[in-house]
């Protein structure tokens, strides 16, 4: 059997994990995506990577039948290429633009219906990392051949062919109108379109790996690589390839991420907190955004390791004791609240009751994030939270008119990645084990819910089916 190597460049972390074609995991090893602080400013170490990465693929290699080699990462991440090296590091979204900067691409950026969001904390929009690196390296980048996403970098230092693709453009880059299927004009008037190259499937084979990195790293002759996509609609396709529809999805971690179906991509509407990404094929989800795994670990401190008690969630909501947003400096949601998150009424007692805390908080946010979705018919949670069973039980709880399951898989985007290579010849859906939440009973937890809300400033861009 022949099977897929994945590369997922995640914000704390690399995997290379080998797979199936029907994504099932076979082994995995990791490592640590270290920040280099400078110069030039802040950035991931991508030599370290590529060195790590060749060597680890020739390792699993001698254990594998591997055919094809696919890259996916997560947003905001993009390489300047030119004479078949990086000619700059990547952007850190968390670097700082200057107040000039900011300004300037405030006056470029386009309208909020045409970017598919606002603009966002740091540099999160690929487009403000190039108005950065222009202004700053304008010399570096009239010499790059290409601005690659961070899938297509690692396809093209494979292959040597540079390709553009739509769910890493539809992920917030500025770069791309989803819903018009076009580039932005800030692409034209920046003369930006030389740099953008064609843009092709995610799972298009753009050749074979090089045959030096072949010999360089004693790899086998002939690795298909596959373009490459973005983390998120990664995981999401494996749902769509599992036969799902009219469903939103919600994976956690350090982001909460919300992707959801749209019956007609017309009517999106996007807004301060609705925002518009990209399926393999060029559709248009919703999409939305919480940092989730920061404000968990805020309230749940050194008690975040474990599982909650039902017991703990009854004696808060029976006491009144409230966290309001936001314990981290990401406040999309509830815009104006960064860094001012409190909890009001009695403070949580024990380790236990600060985990309950912190999860029913959580779920509360994921409560949230399905509201501005505008979800359909199914809601499916996967991703770090799940691993505690009260987390898909308080959602499902706090939405008893809706379907929601579960995934408790951690290699959701790795496994979505690697059925990119059996794309065109999959024939059945693939497997995916979703459950179904336990029931739980906490009185008092649909009037909390409904104080909470007001206590956060009440509505938002949809409302939910009552």
């Amino acid at each position: 059997m022949k099977h897929v190597a994945v590369l997922d460049i995640g914000k704390t972390n690399v995997k290379l994990s080998i797979a199936t074609g029907d994504g099932v995991m076979l082994e995995s090893v990791s490592t640590g995506n270290e920040l280099l602080a400078g110069p030039p400013y802040l950035h991931p170490d991508a030599e370290a990577i590529e060195a790590w990465f060749l060597d680890q693929l020739g390792n699993l290699a001698r254990r594998h039948t591997i055919d094809a080699v696919v890259a996916t990462s997560h947003g905001s991440l993009g390489a300047l290429v030119g004479g078949g090296r990086l000619l700059m590091p990547p952007v850190d979204y968390e670097n700082e633009p200057s107040e000039a900067l900011n300004r300037r691409y405030a006056e470029l950026a386009g309208s909020l219906a045409d970017c598919g969001s606002p603009i966002m904390p740091g540099f999160a929009h690929m487009a403000r990392q190039m108005l950065f690196l222009e202004t700053e390296w304008p010399e570096t980048v009239a010499e790059a051949e290409h601005y690659l996403g961070g899938p297509q970098y690692w396809a093209w230092r494979l292959s040597a062919i540079a390709a553009s693709e739509i769910t890493y453009l539809g992920a917030q880059s500025h770069l791309w109108n989803v819903r018009k299927a076009r580039y932005l004009p800030i692409v034209a008037s920046r003369g930006w379109q030389r740099l953008l190259p064609p843009i092709e499937p995610a799972w298009r084979r753009l050749g074979a790996i090089m045959p030096d990195l072949v010999r360089r790293h004693g790899l086998p002759e002939g690795i298909g690589v596959l373009c490459g996509i973005h983390d998120s609609s990664a995981n999401f396709y494996r749902y769509q390839q599992a036969g799902l529809s009219d469903v939103a999805l919600i994976s956690t971690g350090t982001w909460i991420v919300g992707l959801g179906d749209i019956r007609r991509p017309d009517d999106l509407v996007v807004s301060e907190q609705r925002l518009c990404n990209a399926d393999v094929h060029g559709k248009p989800l919703a999409g939305v955004l919480a940092m989730g795994g920061r404000e968990f670990a805020a309230l749940a401190g050194d008690a975040g390791e474990g599982t909650a008690d039902v017991a703990d969630v009854a004696r808060l909501l029976a006491g009144g004791t409230m966290p309001l947003p936001s314990f981290s400096d990401h406040d999309v949601l509830f815009p104006g609240t960064a860094g001012k998150g409190r909890i009001d009424g009695p403070q949580p007692a024990t380790p236990g009751e600060r985990r309950a805390l912190a999860l029913l908080y959580v779920a509360l946010l994921t409560d949230t994030c399905l509201d501005v979705l505008g979800e359909q018919g199914t809601t499916v949670l996967d991703g770090s939270f799940v691993r505690d069973p009260l987390y898909p039980a308080l959602v499902a709880a706090l939405r008893p008119k809706r379907r929601t399951l579960f995934n408790t898989e951690a290699n959701g985007t790795a496994s979505g990645a690697a059925l990119l290579a059996s794309h065109d010849s999959r024939d059945g859906p693939a497997p995916v084990d979703l459950r179904t939440p336990m029931d739980i009973d906490l009185p008092g937890l649909a009037d909390y819910a409904t104080r909470w809300r007001r206590a956060t400033g009440g509505s938002l861009p949809i409302a939910k089916d009552t």
